[in-house]
C-alpha cells in the first residue's frame, strides 16, 4: 500500500506508540494526585508541555493539552467571543476554513454576531489586504488558518497581524495551525497569532490530543469546566497517554530536520513526472510543502480514487471531514466546475519516499490512460 493521505491522518511513529504504551503501564498515575505515581505522572505531563512549548517557540504556562483540532478551534473562537464581547460583534474569517471553524462561526451568526467571511485570491490564500479592508471597530476576532488543509495555501498569518495593530482594532487573532505545525516554520513570538491550534494526528501522534497556545495574559474562558485542570483552562483528566505520544511526536519530527524538504521534494517530483505526460492537469494552490492539489479535467475524482485505491494507492478528494460532498475550498477559489469535480488531494508524510510518489505517478497514468478509452 501506498499512504499518501497524511493530511487526513497519519501512521503513528515508533515513538509514539512507545510513549504511549509507557504511559498506560508505567506512568498511569493521575497527574493531579499526591502520592508517588501522580507525581511521576505530572512531571511527566510537564516534560511533555516543554516539549510542545519549545516546538513553538511559546513558554510552557502558554500551552494547554486538548482533544484535538476541533476542540482546540471551537475553543478559541467561543472563548474570544465570551471574553471580547463588549468589544463589537464582528468576526473576520475566511472561506475557505475548516468545517470545525466555519460551523462555530455559522453558529455564532445565529446568535447575533456578524461574520465576514473572505474570498481567497488565485493562490488560495486570504490576503492580509483583504483583512485589512474588512475590519472596523467593533471586529473582536479575527480567525484564519495558517495552511489550507485541502490546496495547501499559506496565509500570510504575521502580516494580518500586523494589519491588526496597525489599525489599532481591539481584535484577538486565531490560527488553525494544524496543516502547518511541524512542516512550516512556526514560531509565536514572530506569528503574531494569541491563540495558536495544533493538533496530534497530523505529525505521526495518535489521534484524540492536541494543543492550544494561548498568549501569555490572554485570560481565555474555558470551554470545559470540571476538576480544574491545565491550569483551571481545561478541565477533565489529562490524557496522558496522547499527551506524552505527541511530545515523542514533536521531538521525532524536530530531530527529522530535513522532513520538510523531502516532502517538498516529493511533490515537486510528482509534479515534474506528470506534467508532462498530462498537459491539461491543473496545479491548485500550494505552499506547504506536503500538500500536493491537482485537477484532471475531464475525469471525476471519485473515479480516479476508486481506481487508485483498486491498485492499493490511497489519496483523497480533499477534507476527509467532507465525506463526498463538493468542497466549499475549492469553491470557493471560484474554479469552473470541470477543476473541482476533477480534483484529488495528494499528501505527504514523514515516512514516504520516492518509491511512493513514483508509484502514484504510475498509478495516476495507468487510470487516465484505462479511464480515457472507457470515455
Amino acid at each position: 500500500m501506498i499512504y499518501l493521505d497524511n493530511a487526513a491522518t497519519t501512521q503513528v511513529c515508533p515513538e509514539a506508540a512507545h510513549a504511549a504504551l509507557d504511559a498506560m503501564t508505567a506512568h498511569y498515575g493521575n497527574p493531579s494526585s499526591t502520592h508517588g505515581p501522580g507525581r511521576d505522572a505530572r512531571a511527566a505531563l510537564q516534560s511533555a508541555r516543554l516539549t510542545v512549548a519549545e516546538s513553538l517557540g511559546a513558554k510552557p504556562e502558554e500551552i494547554v493539552f486538548t482533544s484535538g483540532g476541533s476542540e482546540g478551534d471551537n475553543w478559541a473562537i467561543h472563548g474570544i467571543c465570551r471574553l471580547m464581547r463588549h468589544k463589537g460583534k464582528h468576526i473576520v474569517s475566511g472561506l475557505t476554513e475548516h468545517d470545525a471553524v466555519r460551523k462555530t462561526l455559522d453558529a455564532l451568526e445565529t446568535q447575533g454576531w456578524d461574520v465576514t467571511r473572505l474570498a481567497p485570491g488565485p493562490d488560495g490564500a486570504v490576503s492580509p489586504e483583504a483583512v485589512a479592508a474588512a475590519l472596523r471597530p467593533d471586529t473582536a476576532l479575527v480567525s484564519l488558518m495558517l495552511a489550507n488543509n485541502e490546496t495547501g495555501a499559506v496565509t500570510d498569518i504575521p502580516a494580518v497581524a500586523r494589519a491588526i495593530k496597525a489599525a489599532n482594532c481591539p481584535a484577538l487573532l486565531h490560527t488553525d495551525a494544524i496543516q502547518a505545525y511541524m512542516k512550516l516554520p512556526l514560531d509565536v513570538k514572530t506569528l503574531g497569532a494569541d491563540i495558536v491550534t495544533v493538533s496530534g494526528h497530523k505529525i505521526h501522534a495518535p489521534k484524540g490530543v492536541g494543543a492550544q497556545y494561548i498568549r501569555a495574559g490572554l485570560r481565555l474562558p474555558p470551554l470545559i469546566l470540571g476538576g480544574g485542570q491545565e491550569s483551571a483552562r481545561r478541565s477533565g483528566t489529562e490524557n496522558l497517554p496522547g499527551i506524552l505520544a505527541l511530545a515523542a511526536a514533536v521531538t521525532a519530527y524536530r530531530t527529522d530536520k530535513d522532513a520538510p524538504a523531502r516532502m517538498a521534494a516529493l511533490r515537486q517530483r510528482v509534479l515534474d513526472r506528470l506534467s508532462p505526460a498530462l498537459p491539461d492537469m491543473r496545479l491548485i494552490g500550494g505552499g506547504a510543502p506536503h500538500i500536493l492539489c491537482l485537477a484532471f479535467p475531464g475525469y471525476r475524482s471519485e473515479v480516479l480514487l476508486n481506481y487508485l485505491d483498486g491498485i492499493g494507492v490511497c489519496v483523497s478528494k480533499g477534507s476527509a471531514c467532507k465525506r463526498g460532498a463538493r468542497s466549499h475550498v475549492l469553491q470557493a477559489m471560484d474554479l469552473p466546475a470541470k477543476i473541482i469535480d476533477g480534483a484529488i488531494r495528494i499528501s505527504f508524510g514523514r515516512f514516504n519516499t520516492a518509491s511512493d510518489a513514483d508509484g502514484l505517478c504510475n498509478g495516476l497514468l495507468q487510470a487516465c490512460a484505462t479511464l480515457r478509452k472507457a470515455l
